[in-house]
């Protein structure tokens, strides 16, 4: 059905399939929710899978990590476990940190990773009051008696109050600034003076423990600065688009788990005589979820493909903003179609479609929200039909 998938993409699938359903039981995943995570034991088995030919949790060879298959593994991990796992955050912050360390302090990073199955860092750029905006960034370094001092606040640091480093963007105020300010990278250890993290209590992806970190006068060393490629601001947002087709790949695969358990529902669940699937008004609602789910899955590939190509036009910026608009609020509906379809029992810790829908709902706020989508769109929709070359058609 989708030409985009070669018998090796099919076979790293069912190796990641085997290695989730040898783990992924609806007991571990409950018990691993309230847990706030993952045994030692299960991330040392993904990172020790069998991903064939392709580049998913490492670059091979200085060639770029293979999007495409990333994608692949993500929605199948979704899929199976029907969960938010934290793999989608270990891509995203192995690949910033390739993009904005130097060799060999990546080469440290990822040794650890390869080892134990677990990044050394949490990775803190959102801020309390900007958001979306990332460039209006307060947090900020400054020499002081030539000594760095870290300043500022982090928030919805992912792992932050366990990590053993924190990898902290942020303003360096010792750089004049140009057409951007001058973003800089450290690799600063938790425990340092100064340092203080109050953990954030969410209503769902509940495998992702989030917390506030504040950085008060943290003397830093030089050797933490990240000290590879120096992409600025103009760098991070093109792996923020990374991150918002990570984010969409898990959301169709928890939605595309929702759909399984609510066509078997349906199908077994009988009602005044008969099964609940023969009723014409749940034949609709699946119609309508299958609809929503390939049109979905035509999206995510689709952009994932546009970005494996290395592609940073106004046609893959679209692509990407478009995608992320409809695929987080699009799984919601049909996670809550799910639930709808179960009934009073999809509102319990009973059935996973509860957790899924809530799981799904984080999207449309996680990578930028639905309504700055529409912001980042609307002027390249503007200049696809208005302007004298306008871009092609997608």
């Amino acid at each position: 059905m989708y030409p985009e998938i070669t018998a090796r993409h099919q076979q790293l699938i069912d190796n990641v399939r085997t290695y989730a359903e040898s783990y992924f039981s609806s007991s571990n995943v409950t018990r691993w929710r309230r847990d706030a995570g993952l045994p030692d034991e299960v991330v040392s088995a993904f990172v020790n899978l069998d991903f064939g030919p392709f580049n998913v949790i490492r670059r091979a060879d200085n060639q770029p990590y293979d999007l495409f298959a990333q994608v692949l593994v993500l929605e199948e991990l979704a899929r199976s476990s029907a969960c938010t796992l934290p793999f989608p955050n270990d891509f995203l912050n192995l690949q910033i940190m390739s993009e904005f360390a130097g060799s060999e302090q990546f080469e440290r990073v990822y040794s650890d990773y390869s080892s134990q199955g677990r990044l050394t860092f949490a990775l803190a750029i959102s801020e309390p009051d900007g958001g979306s905006d990332t460039m209006s960034m307060q947090t900020y370094v400054k020499s002081e008696d030539g000594v760095p001092v870290l300043h500022g606040r982090k928030t919805f640091v992912n792992n932050g109050e366990f990590a053993p480093y924190l990898l902290v963007a942020a303003i360096d105020r010792d750089i004049p600034k140009g057409r951007h300010p001058s973003l800089s990278f450290w690799l600063v250890p938790a425990g340092l003076t100064g340092i203080t993290v109050y953990p954030i209590k969410k209503i769902g992806q509940s495998m992702l423990p989030f917390s506030d970190v504040i950085f008060n006068g943290v003397k830093l060393d030089e050797s933490y600065r990240l000290s590879g490629k120096v992409g600025g601001f103009p760098q991070l947002f093109h792996l923020f688009e990374i991150g918002r087709v990570f984010s969409c790949a898990t959301a169709l695969g928890m939605a595309q788990a929702a759909m399984e358990d609510a066509v078997r529902y349906a199908r077994d669940r009988s009602a005044f005589g008969s099964s609940i699937g023969d009723f014409q008004i749940i034949r609709q609602m699946l119609v309508d979820m299958e609809l929503k789910l390939q049109n979905m899955r035509n999206s995510v590939y689709r952009v994932s493909q546009l970005l494996s190509e290395g592609r940073n036009d106004k046609q893959t910026r679209l692509a990407v903003a478009l995608m992320k608009r409809f695929v987080p609020a699009t799984a919601t509906e049909v996670a809550s179609d799910a639930l709808q379809i179960f009934g009073g029992r999809g509102y319990t810790y009973n059935e996973r479609v509860a957790s899924v829908w809530k799981d799904c709902r984080g999207y449309q706020i996680a990578e930028g929200t639905d309504q700055i989508m529409v912001h980042i769109a609307a002027p390249l929709v503007f200049d696809k039909y208005l302007s004298a070359e306008p871009i092609d058609s997608l």
